[in-house]
């Protein structure tokens, strides 16, 4: 184990006291991730919110709209795993800015589709331009925080996810109602070039950064935090396709996959569920169909909140992060149940115990590619492979969720088969990932026994 796995162990051990510094560079530095993750998912989701409304233009059944969903995550996810590498090899500054400019031009075109193919070729064109963004914001969390704070920031930036899906339903259906679809895609594309201006001002590394004091710079440092000046050089020159060798790293593929299997009905075909299954109209869809995200996002922050603390109180990591991952897929699957209740609360309630339970998950997965990386050049990729692997998801569950519902007429079946991937993404995290630390690399490059 190198002197970097040492620090970054099982119990964050080496991390330094809690103390008052003079500069807190860090957090304004993961808040505006948030906000880029924000307005990240904001662009994804609007077109599912929008497309209930679009039936003027588009005449489209439930197969072709799982299509059009479908299209962002094959463009999306299979960018991933060279969005990991790029993300690695260019540093966060330069990827999280290009790509807000990418997809924010995307988002634009979305507003001048005129059919199947033209929102299909739109929708997958922004898929590329989002892939490097969850890396990215892993990285950042990997280079600017100590292993007792990852939890949280992770939290932070992940819950972008769900603040971008949940102030979609006020905002798209706002703007819907008092101009057009088209003027949906027109704003949000603008709110994102504007984000990735500010992004390059603002971003550096801790050791480059201006507005960083040298407490904070060495509380950062001493605490854990992934960086090239405490890499191994062994484990810094790991090759890439040398990852797929370790069960950890299949083992965290296949379980984001079940995740995200999950999650991805709340990105798709939720406000359609609402409208259809449950008779919200635009105004109820607006206001009540954001309470499961708001629940999810501060569930999260509260999942990551109290990992750190149980971190920082001297548990290992390997036992918060298998605590908090399997804990909320398991609590996740009650998604199957949503559907067979008799009212409409009783649905939002039990979507809202799922959303939050599978959030807590996702901090906990999110922080795993800082905690396993054999060194800091590989967090970037771990990230990316495990994105990949999760984003199957959104290229499967929108066409299967689409398919089942045209032959059964219900959301039962769909919503059956997600709670029961789910139970089987919190058996994968408890029995097959193996311990939670740095991925041991030696001469032969071998599997290591974890």
């Amino acid at each position: 184990m190198t002197a970097l796995g040492s620090k970054t162990g099982l119990a964050g051990a080496g991390t330094p006291p809690r103390k008052r510094l003079s500069s807190r560079m860090r957090w304004m530095i993961i808040w505006l991730a948030f906000v880029g993750l924000s307005i990240n998912y904001l662009d994804r989701s609007s077109l599912s919110v929008a497309l209930p409304f679009m039936g003027e233009d588009f005449k489209l059944s439930a197969t072709q709209q799982g299509l059009i969903f479908a299209a962002f995550f094959w463009a999306y996810d299979f960018c991933q795993l060279a969005a990991g590498w790029y993300v690695d090899k260019v540093g966060p500054r330069r990827s999280f800015t290009l790509a807000a400019l990418w997809w924010s031009i995307f988002t634009m075109a979305t507003a001048f589709a005129r059919g199947f193919w033209s929102l299909f070729a739109a929708r997958f064109l922004l898929g590329i331009g989002e892939s490097p963004a969850p890396s990215t914001s892993a990285k950042v969390v990997a280079t600017w925080f100590p292993v007792r704070e990852r939890a949280f920031a992770t939290s932070i930036w992940d819950s972008g996810s769900r603040v971008g899906a949940v102030i979609a339903l006020p905002i798209v259906t706002l703007v819907v109602s008092l101009m057009s679809w088209h003027g949906v895609f027109i704003i949000i594309g603008a709110l994102g070039i504007i984000w990735a201006a500010v992004w390059w001002k603002v971003y550096r590394d801790p050791d480059k950064h201006p507005g960083i004091s040298p407490e904070e710079l060495a509380y950062i440092q001493e605490g854990g935090a992934r960086s090239a000046n405490s890499d191994d050089d062994g484990a810094a020159k790991l090759p890439w396709r040398a990852l797929f060798k370790y069960r950890t790293i299949l083992a965290m593929m296949f379980g984001f996959f079940c995740l995200n299997s999950a999650i991805y009905f709340f990105i798709t075909f939720f406000p359609s569920y609402l409208v259809k299954e449950r008779g919200f109209d635009l105004l109820k869809l607006g206001f009540f169909g954001a309470i499961p995200g708001i629940c999810a996002v501060l569930a999260g922050w509260l999942g990551g909140y109290l990992a750190d603390r149980a971190v920082g109180n001297g548990h290992s990591v390997n036992k918060v992060r298998k605590t908090a991952i399997a804990g909320g897929l398991a609590g996740g699957s009650v998604i199957m149940f949503a559907a067979m209740v008799p009212e409409a609360w009783m649905a939002l309630a039990l979507l809202s115990i799922a959303y939050s339970s599978l959030t807590v998950a996702a901090t906990g997965i999110w922080s795993l590619p800082a905690d396993v990386a054999p060194s800091s050049r590989h967090v970037g990729s771990i990230g990316g492979l495990q994105n990949f692997a999760s984003n199957l998801a959104g290229i499967f569950t929108p066409i299967i969720i689409g398919l089942l519902v045209d032959a059964t007429g219900s959301f039962i079946a769909p919503l059956a088969v997600i709670g029961c991937i789910a139970l089987l993404g919190a058996v994968n995290y408890v029995f097959f990932l193996g311990r939670v630390e740095p991925l041991k690399v030696d001469g032969s490059q071998s599997v290591p026994s974890s």
